[in-house]
């Protein structure tokens, strides 16, 4: 039977938003909505990976699993490998990497994502929505291309990641969604690997795997989780998150 850890990089030290994990949302700070998406997944254990002692008082606090990590980790897949490797001592098949800035992320998605890897058919998954006209010249806003036209809740191979819109690429371009699901295999394969050219010209680590030739998959969700970067993005967050308290 495959393990499956659902790991959850955070730290305080976020140039354009300090102290965001513990930024509250509808009264539940933001990390902890992250995680509680995650449980409710029901696909795996859920760690919270992090060198701030706040945040794992705030995560116990809550009866969840916080991980102390070293601070001087370079990506937020380096601090998962560290609880992959000295926490669960490299047993999980299945590593997932939550980005821990995306509080309205739904649980189904994680399922779904997790769901595909335990077929085995690529290395990474990760998944994507539909790419609005605003979006498009928005820098903060990750952009995955398939060569390949997906359906809803169907997977195809990325052909790249950029944060620009490349004039003449005829590729499908969607939205990027922070959540990587890794093979036992993949991920030991990507931290020993050396950051790359296009990984630190486009401050993308997923580029790393990408430039290495590594089998990436990408899934189609019909709706977007917004990623708080800023205050803008946290003042968007509340309001959409109160709404849908409503319904």
């Amino acid at each position: 039977m495959n393990k499956t850890a659902i790991i959850i990089p955070s730290r305080l030290d976020a140039s354009r938003l300090p102290n965001k994990p513990l930024k509250l949302i509808n009264n539940k700070e933001m990390i902890l909505h992250v995680y509680e998406a995650a449980k409710k997944s029901k696909s795996g254990e859920v760690y919270v990976a992090t060198p701030d002692e706040k945040i794992v008082d705030k995560v116990k606090s809550y009866g969840g699993n916080a991980i102390l990590t070293a601070q001087n980790h370079q990506t937020g897949t380096d601090r998962v490998f560290e609880v992959f490797k000295k926490t669960l001592n490299e047993t999980p098949n299945v590593i997932v990497n939550l980005q821990g800035d995306m509080p309205n992320i739904k649980p189904e998605f994680i399922k779904h994502l997790i769901d595909y890897m335990r077929h085995s058919k690529c290395e990474i998954a990760t998944l994507a929505s539909n790419l609005s006209v605003e979006e498009s010249d928005n820098l903060n806003v990750v952009k995955v291309f398939t060569k390949d036209k997906i359906e809803e809740l169907s997977f195809a191979s990325v052909s790249d990641f950029n944060r620009k819109i490349i004039k003449g690429c005829n590729d499908y371009v969607h939205h990027h969604i922070g959540i990587y699901g890794f093979t036992k295999e993949a991920l030991i394969k990507y931290v020993n690997l050396k950051r790359t050219k296009l990984e630190l010209e486009r401050n993308l680590e997923q580029m790393r795997a990408f430039e290495n030739n590594m089998n990436i998959h990408v899934g189609l969700v019909n709706s977007k989780p917004l990623s708080v970067d800023t205050e803008e993005d946290l003042k968007k967050i509340k309001e959409l998150m109160k709404q849908n308290e409503k319904k």
